[in-house]
């Protein structure tokens, strides 16, 4: 189904509902942690574009990635999209697929009661704009890959926002994960090999990742693809785009990533951590930082000093870099024992670091 953004607009924003009706985090694409809008050229295939949106791939070197990429005008209420443009001129091969992807918590989408009698039918809706038409489309399924939903949309005009809304029974079958990890995996391709690809409307244990006839973004040069306003909620109707305040996102996002120097690239703006002397010995410093949030698991710390190098902290006062590891990493942060060289409190050891533990 296609919208005007006028029409989208008289949808309002006075739907009736209560609590996390959008389970995707950062749908508007409005944090970005890692780039803060900066290009990646070329995206790194299964690596982070903006928070929680993976660019997944079997190929490297085929797409740029950015926040707002192109500088084309966003549909009305939004001030931020996710791009890809295409660096060259592909024609896939068999075990291609390349498309952007979001995973959501376990937790988060409980309440589906998928794999049960009682699964509950959602509503997708996204705005998408492209410099090709055709046939487009993804895959919904569970954490392991065994039950998927192909879903297929066609974009009809190109450089054009178009508003799609896509809605998927739910699953009956299968096992979906209610913990912290994966509870639903839904993805956009942008190219997919005919052999990957597959009839589009119901659920089946063997999962393609796109619909018959997906359109190849990668066979263009400097072919776009644009996404934003991408909710997913409970229902057989799409309602208006739930927007929470920028903190909470911010939050939201940060459970499953953080970088203690601010969006964007590394910057030693001060230190997120410094050390504290280890009572009697003038050799050993203790780190210790607390996450904002508490993360989905334990994540993944990585220290850095004051030039950006990691694995290190610094000791400014003797002109140190200094390795350091964390240790100690839980929910809530991280402490670790830093060998420091004549440490006192004239010559502490600081540094910053970022925390990661994706689905």
């Amino acid at each position: 189904m296609a919208l005007t953004q006028v029409d989208q607009g008289l949808l309002g924003t006075n739907a009736q509902y209560t609590g996390f009706k959008n389970r995707i985090i950062n749908g508007a694409m409005v944090i970005d942690q890692r780039n803060a809008g900066a290009i990646q050229n070329p995206v790194t295939a299964n690596s982070y574009t903006v928070d929680r949106w993976q660019y997944g791939a079997t190929v490297v070197n085929k797409f740029y990635s950015k926040q707002n990429a192109g500088a084309v005008t966003p549909p009305v209420g939004f001030i931020n999209y996710l791009g890809l443009t295409s660096l060259s001129v592909y024609t896939l091969v068999a075990g291609d697929r390349m498309g952007l992807f979001q995973a959501i918590e376990g937790f988060n989408c409980a309440d589906l009661a998928w794999g049960t009698a009682n699964a509950q039918t959602v509503t997708v809706s996204f705005w998408v704009q492209s410099s090709l038409t055709g046939t487009f489309g993804g895959t919904v399924a569970n954490g392991a890959y065994s039950r998927g939903y192909t879903y297929s949309y066609t974009i009809n005009s190109a450089n054009t926002w178009e508003y799609k809304t896509i809605t998927i029974p739910g699953d009956t079958s299968g096992t979906w994960l209610t913990n912290n990890g994966v509870g639903v995996a839904i993805s956009w391709a942008v190219g997919v090999f005919s052999t990957l690809q597959g009839t589009p409307g119901s659920w089946g244990s063997t999962v393609s990742f796109a619909p018959t006839g997906q359109v190849n973004v990668a066979g263009t040069s400097g072919a776009t693809f644009y996404i934003t306003g991408v909710q997913l909620e409970k229902g057989s109707t799409a309602t208006s785009f739930d927007y929470r305040p920028y903190g909470t996102e911010l939050l939201l996002c940060q459970r499953y990533y953080y970088q203690s120097w601010g969006s964007g690239a590394f910057a030693n703006v001060g230190s997120s951590f410094g050390g504290i002397p280890i009572p009697n010995t003038l050799t050993q410093a203790l780190g210790v930082a607390q996450f904002p949030v508490s993360m989905r698991a334990s994540p993944t710390v990585v220290l850095y000093d004051d030039a950006g190098t990691s694995s290190k902290v610094s000791q400014p006062g003797l002109a140190n870099n200094l390795a350091a590891a964390a240790g100690n990493v839980t929910l809530a942060g991280w402490s670790a024992a830093v060998a420091a060289v004549n440490y006192t409190v004239s010559y502490p050891v600081r540094g910053h670091y970022t925390a990661a533990i994706e689905l």
